[in-house]
This record gives structure tokens, sequence and C-alpha cells, in this order.
């Protein structure tokens, strides 16, 4: 289990002379497809830019808007874990068909981030019990752990077992966790209850929550339990990484070796899981779902695009849950709903492998990002469309 938050900030120039920037990288991203897309971070792997990294280490690297002369937020991630930073991202806007053009710089001279309140950001939870739980200025979530469970199985009330993914419906873009978790435990101010930046009222029990998976055959659905270990991978301004490790479980004899890679990245209602599967060509397939709670909503699919959601009121307003996926490893999409609580689920399954990527998430009327369901379901098309047409990214060094 590992502890350290390896988020690098990146230090960048208020005002930097035509003098200073001795050496220069080009970055052009092309947005190819007929649609706005907001939010789109671009990753730079830091080997391709050698020459660059002769004369400054990444830490002296800044990232300036060509067109406006500004500098853009930027993150080193160090994927590893070596101490050593290996990609440079940062984020933009784009309009249909547009294309933009960043300067990579290397200074010498200290500077100043651009200064926001928003962020990503996730961390392990001992004072609740072992939940880990993470966001951006979006969406928020949490799931269990080991002693969660423990407690469970022991008969105590007060645990949670499952391997669902909870929703905190947040209406505020700043962060939430550290405060809902620290006014819930000294102040008895429950984040199950709404005082002005949302709440936890979603309930996630066995369910798969939202994106939780499991195996399905033979009409069942079969799903680890809660996470063992967690390592944060980088925890920063625009991008948060870590992984949960499930271990290995059991489903109809096979043995399901379950580690998610999951990272949540500033301005997207969805955040992606990267499934990594130790035995993927044993299994029969691989089991994307979403709670249908009291089965009182409405679900709409769209296979050939790959996004699927189910819309129902909640509480005193409307929740849309999403899932996400490439189209071409999905297999069946299931409408399972039954009589026994918290079973009926939305069941995505696709096909195994070593790694399966998906991305799920959320809107939540009373956020006021989007009128329920239509302006979410066209998010989900969009967003999809961008999966399949990622931005078309040229360095020039």
């Amino acid at each position: 289990m590992n502890s350290t938050i390896k988020f690098l900030p990146v230090l960048s120039i208020l005002i930097i002379s035509a003098c200073s920037r001795t050496s220069i990288v080009e970055v052009n991203a092309t947005n190819e497809l007929n649609i706005a897309r907001y939010a789109e971070t671009i990753e730079v792997d830091l080997n391709q830019i050698p020459k660059l990294l002769t004369d400054f280490t990444a830490e002296q690297i800044i990232i300036r808007d060509v067109s406006s002369d500004q500098i853009v937020l930027s993150q080193l991630i160090d994927l590893d874990g070596d101490n050593t930073p290996d990609q440079l991202i940062f984020q933009s806007n784009f309009a249909p068909y547009e294309s933009k053009h960043f300067h990579l710089e290397g200074s010498e001279v200290k500077a100043e981030m651009p200064v926001t309140d928003k962020a990503t950001y996730a961390r392990f939870v001992p004072e609740r019990i072992d939940d880990f739980a993470w966001e951006n200025d979006k969406v928020a979530f949490r799931t269990y752990g080991p002693k969660a469970q423990a407690l469970t199985e022991s008969g105590d009330p007060g645990g949670t077992l499952s391997s669902g993914i909870d929703c905190w419906l947040k209406r505020v873009d700043y962060p939430i966790i550290d405060k809902w978790y620290r006014e819930d435990l000294e102040e008895g101010k429950s984040y199950h209850q709404d005082h002005g930046e949302g709440l936890d009222n979603y309930h996630v029990g066995p369910s798969r929550g939202t994106g939780g998976v499991g195996l399905w055959k033979d009409s069942t659905l079969s799903t680890s339990k809660n996470y063992k270990t967690w390592k944060i991978i980088t925890n920063g301004p625009i991008r948060t990484t870590f992984e949960l490790d499930y271990g290995t479980w059991e489903s109809n004899g096979l043995p399901v070796q379950e580690i998610k890679r999951i990272s949540i990245d500033l301005g997207s209602n969805l955040f992606k899981n990267t499934l990594l599967l130790g035995n993927y060509e044993e299994l029969p397939n691989i089991t994307i779902g979403i709670t249908l709670h009291e089965k009182a909503g409405e679900v709409k699919a769209d296979i050939k695009k790959g996004w699927f959601r189910y819309w129902e009121p909640h509480d005193d307003s409307e929740l849309s849950t999403a899932i996400v996926v490439d189209p071409s490893i999905v297999l069946e999409c299931i409408d399972h709903r039954v009589d026994v609580p918290d079973l009926s689920n939305l069941l995505v399954v696709c096909k195994p492998d070593k790694e399966v990527t998906y991305y799920a998430g959320f809107a939540w009327e009373k956020s006021n990002q989007f009128n329920l369901p239509d302006d979410f379901d066209k998010y989900l098309e969009e967003f999809a469309a961008g999966i399949a047409s990622p931005l078309k990214i040229e360095i020039m060094e």
C-alpha cells in the first residue's frame, strides 16, 4: 500500500522576455470533429522532447498558448513511480475543426502557475473505516475497503460490502471530499444531507453503483468484494490517477484477477477506468454495470456508438448515470430487472482483454450542469465521439 502522492507541479512564468526563450518545442493540436470539445487533456511524453530536456529539467518547462500568449496550467506525472516525470499534460477547449498551437518553453527563471480553485483529487479515508474517494470540479465518487468488508461479514451494521461505485452529488466546482468527511466526523454535519454543496444520497449496496464490474454467466452476475489495497499514482490539478487492487476472486469456478486503474480529469463528468485482468484468456466476458435502484427510471443505450445511461427521478431531483466504452468490444447490453433489492442493473457485457477501458459517471439536475436527460445524452454522444476520434497531436522539436 502506497500513501505517497506523486504530484509534481510545473513551474510557469508570468512574463518571459524573448531572450529567455532559449528553447521551444511546438505542439499543434487539431479537433477533427464537427463538435466543440471542452477541457480536452493533451499529453506530451517527455521522451518526445529530448533536445529540450538536454538543457532544462522537466520542472523548468512551461506551456504557452500561442494565440493568447498566455501560460497554460500544466502538470507533470510520474507514471512508473521512479520519482522521475514521464509525462506533461495540459488542457484546452476546441471549437469544431479548430487547430491550436502551443509552445513548450524551457527557462531557468522561476515562475507562478495560473491560479484556480478547481482540482482533481483522491485519497484513502482511514477516518471513515477505509473508504477511497475521488473527485474533480464536476463529480465525486467513493468505494470501500477491506475493513468495511470485515465489519459487514462479522455482522456489524456499520460496515459496507460492495465493489460498486458510490456517487457523491456535488453542486460546487471546488473540492468537497475532505470538507464533507471532516464536517461529518467532527461537527456531526452529515454529508447525507444537502447543506448547499450537495450530498451523498446515492445508494449502492451490492449493486454495481455507477461503473462497478463483474462477470455475467447463466443469467447471473458475479462480482468481487471490496478492494484490498490502493496506490496513488498522481494527484494534481488536471489529472488524478490511482489503482485499487481487488485481488483474486472466483466466478463460477474461474479465478478473476482484478485491478482498477482509475483516472479523473478536470472538467469531465466521467472518470476513466482501465481494468487490468491477470487471466483474461479464461474469462467469458467482463461486465460493467449501473444500478437501476427502484426501477423507476429509463434506460437508453446506443450500442453502435458505445454509450449507455440510466435516467431516474432521484429524491426531489433527477440523476443520469452513464457508461461509455469502445463499441467494438461490446457483446450485448442487458436491462436486468429483478425483485431482489439492489440486484437490478443495466449491464454492458464486453469482451475480456488484458486491459479493458471504459468511462463512468453522472449528471445531477441540481448541479445545473445539464438539463436532464437530453443535454446529458448529447454530452455522452459527443464524449463517445471524442474517444473514437482523439485530438490530432503534432510535436515538433
